[in-house]
């Protein structure tokens, strides 16, 4: 069973420290306004704006989630702080605590839904700081860092320098503690393993988006796959497109008369496909779709399906979202294609893409093959193009 992670924060580095140890969440932003909440302590602070901020979202769900929420509060000589805001709350901040120690506090609520449960929890970090000059100061406060972050510091970006260590976990500073979620979630009956299962383990960065393109064939595999994917679209219809990636495949699919939205989890690869496809594209987790059911007339993927350890999570949210009789366009295991155009029966293996996997559970979900094409990539070093072929499920 596919378990649905979310994550009640927008801070970039819980994010970050989450993707880096395995897990991809959803991320639903609560709305909740800290500088109205009060505690008799900076700890109890932290923990009541998590449970707050964790309760915010699950009030706002329609079914059922693991939801994570964090805050973070810097004590100081026995008093509360958060993010500065201002250059001169930042700069009077850092006078503050130059050469001298704090405890960065970092409430946790974790949500289960299903199981009815919410465990509330806080993490302590003693931090120690450099003794900065002025100058410092200064130089930090005008990079902007400081006044959007909780204690107005980080250890993970341009303020590490002026952390000259730290007393418990690493990870609790930067944002949430990875020791204390595991044992939570154990309390809830999810082993961390568990998230790694039901996450995506592609989520491209900045790095590879960049060169992305360009590297896979360009605008010139772009044309073919998306005349491909058109000749099995139906004509003036909505088409989705799972990890549209930068775009480059949904743009040509525009060019050819499609009105197309994509989604993907990489923002960074959104970056790109919002030049492409403004205003068409969103953050979204193939397998937890932000879709209604039955509202979509096509949904395509294209290259997608063989990342994945587990294709039958996308498919059947494509099933829910596609309208009776919509279709599902989607690549498939080019070794198969010969097999498939000569009328031989696919290889039967376990390949998340392979035609007789798709095949079989596709129909789990009432999604039956009725059409089939292929297109030609960019020729090799060898002379010869790779075929690729494209499957058509249709809504039963």
């Amino acid at each position: 069973m596919s378990i649905r992670f979310v994550l009640a924060s927008k801070s970039p580095a819980r994010l970050k420290t989450l993707r880096s140890a395995g897990i991809e969440p959803e991320v639903i932003v609560s709305g909740v306004y800290e500088d109205d909440v009060t505690a008799e302590n900076p700890g109890e602070l932290a923990r009541l704006l998590a449970t707050l901020k964790a309760r915010a979202v699950v009030a706002n769900l329609s079914d059922h989630a693991t939801v994570l929420g964090c805050d973070s509060v810097l004590e100081f000589d026995g008093e509360p702080y958060g993010k500065p805001e201002t250059p001169e709350a930042a700069r009077e901040r850092w006078r503050m605590m130059r050469g001298r120690s704090g405890v960065l506090h970092t409430g946790h609520c974790l949500i289960d839904t299903s199981a009815k449960q919410e465990l509330r929890e806080l993490a302590s970090t003693t931090v120690h700081f450099a003794d900065l000059t002025d100058d410092e100061i200064a130089a930090y406060v005008a990079t902007g860092e400081p006044l959007v972050v909780a204690g107005a510091f980080t250890v993970d970006g341009l303020g590490g320098p002026f952390v000259t260590g730290v007393e418990g976990d690493y990870h609790n500073v930067v944002g949430l503690s990875l020791p204390l979620l595991r044992r939570m979630l154990a309390q809830v009956g999810i082993a961390w393993p568990e998230l790694w299962k039901t996450t995506s383990t592609y989520v491209y960065d900045e790095t590879v988006a960049s060169t992305y393109d360009e590297t896979r064939g360009g605008v010139v595999r772009a044309e073919a796959a998306a005349r491909a994917v058109d000749s099995l679209l139906p004509k003036g219809g909505r088409v989705l497109e799972l990890a549209v990636g930068t775009g480059i495949v949904g743009a040509e699919l525009v060019a050819l008369g499609n009105l197309v939205h994509g989604v993907d989890i990489s923002a960074a690869m959104l970056q790109h496909a919002r030049v492409r496809l403004p205003g068409h594209v969103a953050a979204a987790d193939a397998t937890r779709l932000p879709i209604a059911d039955r509202r979509c007339d096509a949904v395509v993927a294209v290259w997608l399906l063989h990342l994945l350890g587990n294709s039958e999570p996308v498919i059947a949210e494509v099933a829910r979202v596609l309208r009776t009789d919509g279709v599902f366009v989607t690549t498939t295991d080019k070794s198969d294609a010969s097999r498939y155009a000569d009328d031989r029966g696919p290889d039967d293996n376990r390949s998340q893409d392979a035609i007789a996997h798709l095949v079989a559970v596709a129909a789990r979900y009432g999604l039956v093959l009725d059409g089939a094409t292929t297109f030609p990539g960019p020729t090799r070093n060898t002379g010869q193009a790779p075929t690729y072929p494209v499957l058509r499920f249709r809504r039963s």
